[in-house]
């Protein structure tokens, strides 16, 4: 499926996409799905994301701001997705800051996510390569981790996604470069957790491979029309978000999509 023709399914779908997220990010990722052409829930308790997460088109997990209730609701929310047939996608936020992070970044692992999303450093860390990151910050370049991201995603069955100033993406077997985006965009506050909404988003109405792509694609995009208008990154967030909107099926340039 290409980016266009799942930007069509998106919109002609409008599927139900279950963001476990963090503090600072519920509200920009919730209003890069709904801009998108998705529906966001954001729901996290224990008590009922098993029974709610089936409702939907895919899960997503994000572990950047961690308490243990909130894990045992990310836990039952996997397990529940895997039961269901729903495809998920972990974000394993700076996993390698804390011991706490990495075991919550291991066992959701073990959890076989569809999708998993992170920055260069975070990637290569999950796959045992070291890496420069610091905080949710990375230190490396999306072309170090490129090998990681295809053992991680050979050895777990899944797709691996590095974004930076460029993105990759790979199943193991075939691989995509996506270019495009801004300088501006790591300025705006969790825009990187949006992208992991997003990528649920089209994982809801494409296979993995190709719904990571498409929402590479489409934040690329939507990232260099905002920057072209942006004053600053307050303008410029505000920009991405109607550039979002905006989009319609045919618009997205596919040509910056190179697989490998």
């Amino acid at each position: 499926m290409t980016p266009n023709t799942a930007l069509d399914a998106l919109r002609t779908q409008t599927p139900l996409v279950h963001c476990i997220t963090n503090y600072v990010a519920m509200n920009i990722a919730a209003n890069v799905t709904l801009a998108a052409g998705a529906s966001p829930a954001m729901i996290h308790a224990v008590e009922e994301v098993a029974d709610f997460t089936p409702l939907c088109g895919a899960l997503t997990i994000n572990i950047g701001t961690l308490s243990a209730s909130w894990v045992d609701g990310m836990r039952k929310a996997a397990e529940a997705a895997n039961a269901a047939s729903v495809p998920w996608v972990l974000d394993p936020v700076a996993h390698f800051a804390t011991p706490y992070r990495a075991r919550v970044a291991r066992e959701l692992l073990s959890l076989r996510p569809a999708i998993v999303r992170g920055n260069a450093s975070e990637i290569m860390a999950l796959a045992g390569a070291g890496g420069a990151g610091k905080g949710a910050d990375s230190g490396d370049a999306v072309a170090d981790a490129q090998a990681s991201a295809v053992a991680l995603a050979g050895d777990l069955g899944c797709v691996v996604v590095v974004t930076g100033a460029h993105d990759f993406a790979t199943d193991g077997t075939l691989h995509a470069i996506v270019t495009g985006g801004a300088a501006i965009m790591p300025k705006v506050t969790a825009l990187g957790c949006a992208l992991t909404a997003l990528t649920g988003a089209y994982a809801a109405v494409a296979a993995p491979l190709d719904a990571a792509v498409a929402a590479l694609t489409c934040f690329a995009q939507a990232g260099e029309g905002a920057a072209r208008q942006a004053r600053g990154p307050g303008s410029f967030a505000v920009g991405f978000l109607d550039h979002l909107h905006a989009m319609q099926p045919g618009d997205l340039d596919e040509a910056r999509v190179s697989w490998q």
